[in-house]
């Protein structure tokens, strides 16, 4: 990866350690037009890619969407609890999940390659301040 490769990772990460919230990559094109007038959507989507096997990015499947990496072991599988409503994005580690996830998956003869783990539903700011099962 070259020097200017780098800055851009850089510039996204900046961009999406400032959102609570995940970002697309043309939301995160359109915040990053100001300061990087020559900017396009590749990229943004060669940078995402980087940052996200580096471990400094999760990608939410679910929404097709990124932000930033809150943890910093990297090789740890993120739980990623989603609100709905406000859409905030909560950061956990499992590790005794993704090993019982694993083994599931290994006695049909598949290999994971990768977890993603997306839980949807209402943050304690949005909801009645209680967690739900």
């Amino acid at each position: 990866m070259g020097e200017r490769g780098q800055k851009t990772q850089a510039a996204v990460l900046s961009v999406l350690r400032r959102h609570r919230r995940a970002l697309s990559a043309y939301e995160l094109l359109g915040k990053m037009r100001d300061t990087h007038p020559r900017i396009s959507a590749p990229t943004i989507y060669r940078a995402l890619a980087a940052l996200t096997e580096l471990g400094q990015v999760h990608r939410l499947e679910s929404l097709n969407a990124f932000i930033a990496c809150k943890n910093r072991r990297h090789d740890c599988t993120a739980v990623l609890s989603i609100c709905d409503d406000c859409g905030s994005i909560e950061e956990s580690e499992a590790p005794d999940l993704v090993a019982e996830l694993s083994k599931v998956t290994a006695r049909s003869g598949f290999a994971a390659l990768r977890h993603v783990i997306e839980i949807h539903g209402r943050c304690a700011s949005c909801g009645d301040g209680e967690a739900r099962a």
